[in-house]
């Protein structure tokens, strides 16, 4: 019947199409949707799987029809049907899992009749989808059982179809009146609310008025009596005492957090001049060890006699940069600079920073050093600003840092060592 559905007219009856001959012979093993009567195909596809299991196999098994378009799904079941496929064989066992029950009952009848009169049964019960599924699928189902069942499935969907329209129109009707009965209610529910909540304000009210008016009575005793006096009195002498413990704990509280905050800075200080003072410490000890002979290599012992020579580089306490321009500083202490500075190797350059040499040997100088140190705390301005320009200009590497001592010196030389500079070239921004 199913093979010509797609040429029917719209709202043409799914069983219109005449059923094929009855086969004589029965099978016995029970049997499956692809063996049955193709004319039965249609029927229990249509009455026994529900849409929504019908559209969930659809997806499963990749249906050419689109998912809304319920009658076409319906015909490509239809056709699946007709064969063994993974579409059929889907249907098979969502049909036996969805009426095994039914299926299960109808197993225990061993003769046609038996099975002709349950079914009977189940129609006039109303139960139809399942066992339908179960007397097709009986092995000792016959044909004209079968074809009875067909025609009777046939003929409630055309009675179903013709009773749908007229339970269409009365269920609407009676949507309209219970709609409309449901609107008068709410409004005879909302009266009624309004006119209990103004009668519960009233008596509220009153209660409210009663109440009030006793208490308003005590107070008033109470003022007569002289006793609200004497609480306000014991209550204000109370709140004086608060307020002034409060006061003196205000007070303290500040003068702590004041003596936090300077204590805070101490530390941060003192954290900062620890740490400057261990890394001059370990800057000084590393260029005393430096000049220290090693007892146990003679050649590194005549190697480090030699300070200041060109020997020096292959030290592993000499700094990689063999010229270096000091800038500024104290004059007293340039002796002492240069000798640290030899014990690493290192020709040592002093510009005074303006005092009493010209700045304008500053390029020069600059050019012919390796590296630069200027101590911020004892050189000019324009001394400052004169070795930063041209250090930028020329890529010199040169290092700003405060502490213009012996120590200081040693520090800052350490790390030129490791590389740490304040300007280098164009990198700095």
């Amino acid at each position: 019947m199913c093979r010509n559905a797609e040429r029917l007219p719209p709202g043409a009856a799914v069983f219109a199409e005449p059923p094929a001959p009855i086969k004589p012979d029965t099978p016995r093993a029970r049997p499956r949707l692809w063996t049955l009567d193709p004319q039965h195909h249609c029927p229990i596809i249509g009455t026994c799987l529900p849409l929504a299991d019908l559209q969930r196999i659809a997806r499963r098994c990749h249906f050419a029809a689109r998912p809304d378009d319920d009658f076409a799904l319906h015909v490509e079941a239809v056709s699946h049907a007709r064969s063994r496929n993974p579409a059929s064989e889907a249907i098979q066992r969502h049909l036996d899992a969805r009426y095994r029950l039914a299926v299960a009952r109808f197993a225990r009848f061993k003769t046609d009749a038996e099975l002709r009169d349950e079914w009977l049964a189940c129609v006039a019960r109303g139960e139809v989808a399942g066992p339908l599924w179960a007397l097709c699928t009986h092995r000792m189902a016959s044909a004209e059982t079968l074809q009875a069942a067909y025609q009777r499935v046939h003929m409630l969907s055309h009675q179903v179809g013709a009773g749908l329209a007229a339970d269409t129109r009365r269920l609407a009707q009676l949507e309209k009146e219970n709609t409309e009965l449901r609107t008068g209610l709410k409004r005879e529910l909302t009266a009624l609310r309004r006119q209990l909540a103004a009668a519960e304000s009233a008596l509220g009210e009153r209660d409210a008025a009663r109440t009030e008016a006793a208490e308003l009575k005590k107070r008033l005793q109470r003022f007569e009596s002289g006793q609200v006096m004497v609480d306000l009195g014991r209550r204000l002498m109370s709140l004086q005492g608060a307020a002034e413990d409060l006061a003196s704990a205000t007070r303290r509280i500040y003068t702590l957090e004041s003596t936090l905050k300077d204590a805070h800075q101490e530390s941060i200080r003192l954290a900062a001049e620890r740490d400057a003072a261990l890394s001059e410490r370990n800057a000084l000890e590393a260029i005393l060890q430096a000049s220290l002979p090693a007892t146990d290599d003679a050649d590194t012992e005549a190697l480090c006699t030699r300070a200041g020579s060109d020997d020096c580089a292959g030290c592993p306490q000499a700094t990689s940069e063999r010229c270096i321009l000091y800038v500024g500083g104290r004059a007293a202490l340039i002796a002492q600079y240069r000798q640290l500075a030899g014990r690493l190797g290192i020709k040592l350059i002093h510009h005074d920073g303006g005092l009493e040499e010209s700045l304008s040997r500053l390029p020069d100088l600059i050019n012919g050093a390796d590296a630069v140190l200027c101590p911020t705390d004892h050189i000019s301005h324009n001394a400052y600003y004169h070795v930063k320009s041209h250090c930028k200009r020329i890529g010199r590497p040169c290092l700003f840092y405060k502490g213009a001592g012996v120590s200081g010196f040693a520090a800052a030389v350490a790390r030129v060592n490791r590389g740490e500079y304040s300007v280098a070239g164009q990198d700095e921004a």
